[in-house]
């Protein structure tokens, strides 16, 4: 195994590895920390408090290692579309290291003894907290449907399937957020598509990592489809 495939290989680990951490991370706050609501507060929240630092570091451990992903997927593969979409999911990483630069304002009751309302008026860090992640997830639901176009060009139904459902539902869980704002389930929804970006997000650098037509100099030929788990 030369050194671009080793290389390669290190990149796409990366990625394989953040989905899991960004999860298991946040669920083990989510159960834990006193006064957190999933209907009603999201998970940057977290970075509030005296444990804040764990949603921070969440944040940014899990954002370098989607850019780090991004890179060994660009690397994979020369067509178009893919490299196309592996740079929209180093956005994405972009977006969850700057939400943990950067901490939302305390609202809703968290943390415990934070006033039961929304804040007048959005500090700096909190308006970039919100910008960085709404372009975040902007490239990541872009992503996904390139993705899809992809695979479905390269004759991969259950992977375009899979890449396109996870960006319709990313996109009607922000949609739904906005028009019914404050309602329980749309923020149950949005838990439920970020965990599906991660999962996706991981599963698609899993499968090129697995993939077994990586060549020596690290490009990925997508050719086998029959070798493709969501074939």
């Amino acid at each position: 195994m030369n050194s671009n495939t080793q290389l390669s290989r290190l990149l796409l680990t990366c990625g394989v590895i953040a989905g899991p951490i960004y999860i298991i991370v946040g669920l083990a706050q989510i159960l834990t920390r006193e006064g957190f609501d999933v209907t009603r507060h999201p998970l940057s929240m977290m970075s509030l408090g005296d444990l804040g630092w764990i949603q921070i570091t969440n944040f940014i451990v899990t954002g370098i290692l989607v850019v780090l992903g991004a890179i060994g997927l660009r690397r994979a593969e020369a067509d178009k579309r893919w490299r196309l979409g592996a740079l929209l999911i180093g956005l994405y990483g972009v977006g969850v290291i700057g939400g943990g630069l950067f901490s939302t304002d305390p609202s809703l009751g968290f943390p415990p003894g934070t006033p039961n309302t929304y804040p007048e008026t959005m500090t700096t860090h909190a308006f970039l907290h919100f910008l960085f992640g709404q372009l975040g997830f902007l490239a990541l639901i872009i992503a996904s449907f390139i993705f899809a176009w992809h695979f479905a060009a390269a004759k991969l139904p259950g992977w375009a399937a899979f890449s396109a459902f996870t960006g319709g539902f990313f996109l009607a869980s922000i949609v739904a957020g906005i028009a019914i704002m404050g309602a329980a389930w749309t923020m149950i929804a949005l838990y439920v598509a970020v965990a599906l970006g991660w999962v996706w997000l991981s599963a698609l650098a899993a499968w090129s990592l697995r993939n077994e037509t990586m060549v020596a100099d690290g490009k990925l030929q997508i050719a086998d489809a029959q070798k493709s788990p969501l074939s």
